[in-house]
């Protein structure tokens, strides 16, 4: 069980990257922290198209055992990734098809633990990007007067992108690593706290109980009658 303090910094991460998600506009990439409630199963859904390239990773944040199982089912059924009681993973599928993909976290075997789980979903779309460039083609014939080498343009901004947002990406992992470890500090925290007074007390224990036995041996009750 996570203490009072885990869970509200947990759950501001989570508002903050759900935000975070919200403000990047329309995309196909899909990033989300839930809580998987104990004994539960939640599934979702990523709609792709033929031929392009998915990518999705996971991890648990925080729960007992920081392990759940995953499954990814493709749109027509057959199921690609089965995967029981680990606590993150990387999963790559090279040519989709065109329909819904199926993510499910499965939480069945733990009865009394919920689970934090963040997980992302990253598609390369090949018509996205055939589709720019001949709109940036267009551009470049109908503006041939102008003297600003408009592909030269195009690939430096499109190198721009691609690097940010594999830098989003990175440090969206970063976060979520920072807090599953996060969680990890604050419940050894609770651990060695409370055997650290266990252990104090015990020692007073012990300590009074062999004064007790020491003064209970020179303590001379007997009277010696003159």
């Amino acid at each position: 069980m996570m203490t009072a303090s885990a869970r509200f910094g947990l759950m501001g991460w989570l508002t903050l990257t759900v935000v975070l998600a919200s403000d990047l506009g329309p995309n196909q990439n899909m990033e989300f922290t839930f809580m998987l409630p104990a004994g539960g199963t939640e599934c979702f859904y990523q709609t792709t198209t033929r031929s392009d390239t998915m990518e999705v990773e996971y991890q648990v944040i925080a729960g007992s055992g920081l392990d759940v199982g995953f499954a990814l089912i493709s749109p027509s059924g057959y199921r690609l990734v089965s995967e029981f009681r680990t606590s993150d993973g990387i999963h790559m599928v090279d040519t989709t098809e065109s329909g819904d993909y199926r993510l499910c976290f499965d939480n069945s075997f733990s009865k009394m633990s919920e689970k934090m789980v963040f997980f992302k979903v990253i598609i390369n779309s090949q018509s996205n990007t055939a589709g720019g460039q001949e709109e940036w083609a267009d551009i470049a014939v109908s503006e041939s007067v102008v003297d600003y080498r408009l592909e030269e343009i195009r690939e430096k901004m499109d190198s721009v992108y691609r690097r940010l947002e594999r830098s989003r990406q990175v440090q969206t992992v970063l976060k979520a690593f920072e807090a599953r470890d996060r969680y990890l500090l604050e419940d050894n925290l609770w651990r060695v706290s409370f055997w650290s007074c266990l252990n104090v007390i015990v020692m007073l224990g012990v300590a009074i109980t062999q004064i007790y036995t020491l003064r209970r041996l020179f303590d001379d009750t007997k009277r010696v009658c003159t």
